[in-house]
Parts: structure tokens; C-alpha cells; sequence
């Protein structure tokens, strides 16, 4: 039975939720290829059920997603093959080919018959489906579901992989909640000790964003904006969404205090570390922002100028598809060089 989640309000357009979950006993087995299978399915996921991952947080046997769960229109609907479109990505071919015979006999049937319950029968059948989007139980089920049934099949297991049912904790959306949660979201892996910059941190809404990651950056643009009151003032930082961004999160990451062996009591960042964030108006250096762009440095496929770029694409045409026009990518997010790539990359930058 579908458990009913709390809302802000009735008439709330959209509610944000921090989601948890843990590995069954707590144990250690999510590595970076499982990570990245993770991060993989909850991207596909987050698109079809018309939700909207705001920032995360990946570590070794659990996870964190604040999420923006939209209210459904009213006249929400799809068309039959908007519906079979919308499920490519999340569903195999034979799954896809099954519904679409399913779909077109009851609709013949509804033709042959139109006093019948085909039609009826097709449209319950397409709402049980589209009952899965705006719905935050329906994202954690399928994601969780099929990142178990991939982990299975990958290390020859069976069972279930997740401790219990995922927490979920309903965030006001306006204000220092949402900001404070998403902070706290992306310093996990800084207070686990597992770096001391979470833009270091791959597995991550912070760290995918400063990698390149356009939607992990839409993402925290949101929590930007609705911290908008605090930043307003400095015109350079409501533009800067991954600035403003690492101001907010440095605020809220001081260590805790001291124990009598002189070892911080909370692992986070010092006073001096937050001053200097500050002082530079949370931007990173040219050097920062290329470490966190390593990629491109070995899958960016080809690296140099314009010129050299062309003239490699030239000498190499038959390597490329016969649609292939544009061979110079700038590297994402980091603004006055003149280095281009072959290859552009979009999501998993760093690495």
C-alpha cells in the first residue's frame, strides 16, 4: 500500500524532500562503478517520473537526494506514444513492444466496439503507469529497484539490498531550510573525512556540477535562488550559481569544536578556510576548476586549438559518423582559454 507523503500544503505547487536510504546491515559495497550505475539510473529516473534531484550525495552504503516533487496537473495526460516514448529509457524493447500490442488491440477492440470497456480498459492501463510520475515513492521504488536488480546481477547475489524502506523528511522549500539541507547534503563526504573540499567529492550535486553537469547545476541554482535574500546584494554572486553556491555550503561547514586530544569533535572546515572561501567570493582559480574538469583530459578523445583539432578530424573523417559537424568543445565552466576538445563532456566530468 502507497504510503501518503506529507506536502508544505494542499494547494502547494511543488514540495522538497530529503531522501535516505542504507544498504541492507550497512555495509561497505558501493564502489565508483556502482556509484556511477547510481547515478546513471536516478538521472533517467528523475526525468521520467517529472521529478527533479536538486543536490546528492553518493557514500560507500548510503545515500542522500533532496528532491522536488512537482504537483501533477490536473489535465496531466499523455498520448499513447508519448507514453511509450517517455518509457524508453527506463524500459527494455520487448517491455515497450508488449505495451504498444497491448494499447493497439484494445484500442481495435474500442473501434470494433465502442459500447465496450476497451477504451476504458486502455486508459487504466496507461494511468497505472503515469501514476508513477510527481510521485516521490514511485521515483525511490523504481530507482532502488532497478539499481538492486543491476547490483544483483553484476556480483551474483540475490535478495534485498536496501535496509528497510527509504526516510523521507519534507523541507520547507523558501529560505535557510532548503539551503541548510542541501548543504548538509554535500559536506557528508567532507565530514566522513573523504575529502576536504567537497567539490573534490564525484559523487555528488556539488561535485558533478563543478565537473560540467548543466542539470546538477540547474539543481543547485534552485537552492541559490531561495537563499536569493542573503546573496542579492553582491550582483556578481546572483549570476555565479557554483560561487554563490560555496559560499552557502563553507558557511554552514565550520568543524566542531576541539576534543582534549586537540582533534575537531565534527570534521568540516576551519575559520580560516571559510574567511578565504569568502574573500573569494566562493569562485575557484583557473587551476581549481581545471582539477575538477580532469577528464577531459583523458576521454576529451583529442586536445589543443581550433586549427588542431580540424586538421586531426580531417586526417581522421572515417573514425567520425557522416553526421559529425562540431569537433571544437570548449572545456565546461572554465571561461578564457583556448584549449577545445574533440569530444564534449557532459555528465560524470570528473574523474
Amino acid at each position: 500500500m502507497r504510503q501518503t507523503r506529507l506536502r508544505a500544503s494542499n494547494d502547494s505547487p511543488t514540495a522538497f524532500y530529503h531522501c535516505l536510504s542504507r544498504v541492507v546491515d550497512r555495509q561497505f559495497v558501493l564502489g565508483d562503478p556502482e556509484k556511477a550505475e547510481f547515478t546513471r539510473l536516478m538521472r533517467l529516473y528523475e526525468a521520467f517520473c517529472e521529478v527533479r534531484v536538486i543536490t546528492h550525495c553518493l557514500m560507500s552504503n548510503h545515500f542522500h537526494i533532496l528532491l522536488e516533487v512537482p504537483r501533477r496537473p490536473a489535465d496531466f495526460t499523455l498520448s499513447d506514444e508519448e507514453l511509450l516514448e517517455r518509457l524508453k529509457p527506463v524500459n527494455s524493447v520487448l517491455e515497450i513492444n508488449t505495451l504498444r500490442q497491448r494499447l493497439q488491440m484494445l484500442r481495435e477492440a474500442a473501434q470494433r466496439n465502442p459500447e465496450g470497456n476497451a477504451r476504458a480498459e486502455a486508459e487504466a492501463l496507461k494511468a497505472t503507469i503515469m501514476a508513477r510520475m510527481y510521485d516521490l515513492s514511485s521515483f525511490m521504488k523504481l530507482l532502488k529497484g532497478r539499481f538492486t536488480q543491476w547490483y544483483n546481477r553484476s556480483h551474483g547475489r540475490k535478495g534485498t539490498l536496501w535496509e528497510e524502506r527509504f526516510k523521507s523528511l519534507l523541507v520547507e522549500a523558501a529560505g535557510d531550510a532548503l539551503t541548510t539541507m542541501a548543504a548538509y547534503i554535500d559536506l557528508n563526504p567532507v565530514r566522513a573525512g573523504l575529502v576536504q573540499d567537497p567539490k573534490d567529492y564525484r559523487w555528488s550535486g556539488y561535485g558533478e556540477a563543478n565537473g560540467g553537469n548543466a542539470v546538477a547545476k540547474a539543481g543547485l541554482q534552485e537552492v541559490c535562488e531561495a537563499n536569493g535574500s542573503d546573496m542579492l546584494a553582491d550582483k556578481l554572486q546572483s549570476v555565479d550559481t557554483l560561487a554563490n553556491y560555496r559560499r552557502l555550503v563553507y558557511q554552514r561547514g565550520l568543524e566542531g569544536a576541539e576534543n582534549e586530544e586537540g582533534v575537531p569533535a565534527r570534521r568540516g572546515f576551519t575559520e580560516a578556510e571559510i574567511a578565504e572561501v569568502m574573500e573569494k567570493k566562493g569562485r575557484l582559480s583557473r587551476l581549481e576548476m581545471l582539477h575538477c574538469r580532469v577528464r577531459y583530459f583523458s576521454d576529451g578523445a583529442v586536445m589543443g586549438s581550433k586549427e588542431f583539432l580540424k586538421k586531426v578530424f580531417e586526417a581522421e573523417r572515417q573514425r567520425f559518423g557522416p553526421k559529425r559537424v562540431k569537433i571544437s568543445h570548449p572545456m565546461r565552466g572554465v571561461e578564457g582559454g583556448q584549449l577545445r576538445f574533440l569530444r564534449d563532456l557532459r555528465v560524470r566530468v570528473i574523474g
